[in-house]
Formats: structure tokens, sequence, C-alpha cells
């Protein structure tokens, strides 16, 4: 197995952000006429839970039942997202910028994916100074449709080059993450501890591989 495209999460897996999503989720279910207190938000509040690492107006529409209420939602959660990693909240998970280095120096093409819109993707890479860090980060909007679905990870495979998507290894903090890269054909699948989802979603999802974190990934490589 040689592995020649790593396509990691960016927030629980490569980016700590102190909250800040479920933070941003607060306001966005003030936007949406979600009062807190209720079943509504108790049920809303579990289901994103359950769902992270997916699109977020996909999560929104699920939760709203409506486009509108759905992308006022949005708006206010991509709002007060950038506030806070803005403020400075936002970090890299210990060890992963040397691990993206160590995959590149090795020949290993590097791509991040999220669920976040593309404005509060580059937003979030400016403010850890990695906007030149990887070969490609890619959201929902530059693919087609975002996880559990495979589009980002296949997007990276056709724009940086990859003959055969057994020669990718992806990593995520979700069971979402996980699915998406088994239904890309990754050879590596690796669930990460670092965020919001633990083994037994990472095993329902079929991870070959659940690491402490990112940081683990190039050894299982063979780097």
């Amino acid at each position: 197995m040689t592995i020649r495209l790593a396509c990691l999460d960016m927030a629980g897996t490569t980016v700590q952000d102190d909250g800040a999503v479920m933070s941003a989720f607060a306001r966005a279910m003030d936007a949406a006429g979600i009062a807190e207190g209720t079943d509504e938000r108790a049920r809303a509040t579990q289901y994103t839970l359950d769902t992270m690492g997916t699109s977020k107006i996909e999560v929104f529409r699920a939760i709203t039942g409506s486009d509108e209420r759905a992308r006022d939602a949005n708006a206010a959660f991509e709002a007060a997202y950038l506030d806070v990693i803005r403020g400075g909240a936002a970090s890299p998970i210990p060890g992963a910028e040397d691990a993206i280095r160590r995959l590149q120096e090795n020949g290993v093409r590097v791509a991040l994916t999220t669920g976040f819109s593309p404005a509060t993707r580059d937003a979030l890479l400016e403010s850890l100074g990695w906007t030149d860090l990887t070969d490609l980060a890619l959201s929902p909007a530059d693919a087609g449709r975002g996880r559990p679905f495979p589009d980002m990870i296949l997007t990276a495979v056709v724009r940086l080059g990859v003959d055969d998507v057994r020669d990718v290894a992806v990593a995520g903090d979700t069971e979402s993450d996980v699915l998406s890269g088994v239904r890309a054909g990754a050879s590596i699948v690796a669930g990460v501890s670092t965020g919001t989802h633990a083994t037994e979603e990472f095993s329902r999802a079929g991870a070959t591989h659940v690491l402490p974190s990112v940081a683990s990934l190039p050894g299982i490589i063979g780097l």
C-alpha cells in the first residue's frame, strides 16, 4: 500500500476551537427561533452532536424543516464562529502541523476538508497561519455534497491527480468523517479521539484505525 493523499478534517481533527462550534450553534438556534430550555432545542442540540462533521446548512435544514430558517440559522452560526476564531480561540491540535509537514516531506499530498463554508474555512486557516500549509482545502460547496458523502475526498483525488482511491488515507473525529472515507474507497480511514465521537461510532462507520490524534497518522502509513 502506497498512500499518496491524506484527507484530514479540520475542527476536532487538526484544529481545536475551545467549544466554538457549539457556542455558535446556540446563536444559530436563537436566530432560528428555537428557544433555549425547550424540548425542540434539546432535540436540535442532540442532532447536531450526532451529525457533527456534516455540512452545517444541511444540519440546519434537517433541524428547522425550512430553507429560509436554515439560511438564517447558518448565517448566524457562521458569524458567531468567525467572531470566536478571530478572537484567537482556534489553535492547532498538538502535533497536527508536524504531521502535515511530515506527510508532505514524504511525498503525500494533504487536503483539509470541512463542513464550514469556504469563507469560514479560509478565515480559520488565516487565523492559524495555515493559508499555504496544505495542498488543498475543501468545503461542501466546492465538491457538490458534504459528509457523509464521499464528494470532498473524491474531489481532492481529482484535483491533486491521485490515480487510485486506494492510495488515500482519511482522518477525522466524527462518524461522518469515517463514513465518507469508507464510501470514497480509501485504504486507511482513521477515527481520531480528539473531537466529537469515539470508538463505538468509528467502528460502526467502518474505520480501519482509531487513533489518539491525527499526529499518529504518519506512523500508521509507515513514515
